[in-house]
């Protein structure tokens, strides 16, 4: 997908959609900037990204999007030279009903889900103006369709999304695209990460047989496949795109 020696910058590439992504990207030939907080699990995306490509260039940086920005794109400019392609994938959330969040939860989660995401674009167009490359971002299906018990983490991603159109339509005349993913009920550890028991979790991907049309929960390569090709030469005539990875979730009526 002409992705050979692409320089790409993957964020939350620790666990998830962010690490199959990274090894998605290596597999085809693309130097990756692996970005991170957590240095075992990065090091463990490292070890995959060789496994399936050993002659994969690879730069891992422990770092917190929320603060680190200008950090990520400096390293990995002054690394490789260059930078193609940006893929905002860090994301963050914590469950709430609004009786019971306070102002602390949802600049958490806005810092992490949207205003991380403001500064990397910011910082990295300029070198994706010069390469004319692209951005994905990932978002959710809760960007698109309501989840209760979870409105900062909503609010940011459809916030997100609108952030993606508006890029997309800003950088249009530099030839850069902007795309963003919106994925369902993935099988990773995200929800366990908000705090969900492994009993709790089972029923959630269970529940999903019924929530997603295909009847079943995702895989975090079949994110990661959807954001190859929108970052590749494939996706030449695609910008300002919402992408649901969903199973066919956010056509569904609540049930």
């Amino acid at each position: 997908m002409s992705l050979a020696d692409k320089v790409v910058i993957v964020t939350g590439a620790s666990s998830g959609i962010g690490a199959a992504t990274a090894v998605e990207f290596a597999k085809v030939g693309a130097k990756v900037a692996l970005v991170g907080r957590n240095e075992a699990n990065l090091k463990a995306t490292e070890v995959s990204c060789k496994a399936a490509n050993n002659k994969a260039e690879l730069l891992p940086i422990i770092a917190d999007v929320t603060v680190d920005a200008e950090r990520i794109i400096k390293t990995t400019v002054d690394k490789f030279g260059k930078l193609d392609v940006l893929v905002n994938n860090a994301g963050y959330a914590e469950a709430g009903n609004i009786l019971d969040i306070d102002v602390d939860q949802f600049d958490r989660v806005m810092n992490t889900n949207l205003r991380s995401v403001f500064l990397l674009t910011k910082l990295a167009a300029p070198y994706l103006i010069k390469t004319q490359g692209s951005i994905v971002n990932v978002s959710s299906v809760g960007g698109i369709r309501a989840v209760p018990g979870v409105s900062s983490y909503c609010t940011a991603k459809a916030g997100l999304d609108q952030f993606t159109h508006c890029i997309a339509l800003d950088l249009a005349p530099h030839k850069v695209r902007v795309n963003v993913v919106n994925p369902g009920t993935i099988v990773t550890n995200f929800q366990r990460r908000m705090g969900m028991t492994e009993e709790q979790y089972a029923q959630h991907l269970e529940r999903s047989k019924e929530t997603h049309a295909l009847g079943r929960a995702g895989e975090a390569k079949e994110v990661a496949d959807a954001i190859l090709f929108l970052a590749s030469d494939s996706a030449s005539f695609i910008t300002g795109a919402s992408l649901p990875i969903d199973g066919g979730r956010h056509v569904m009526c609540p049930r």
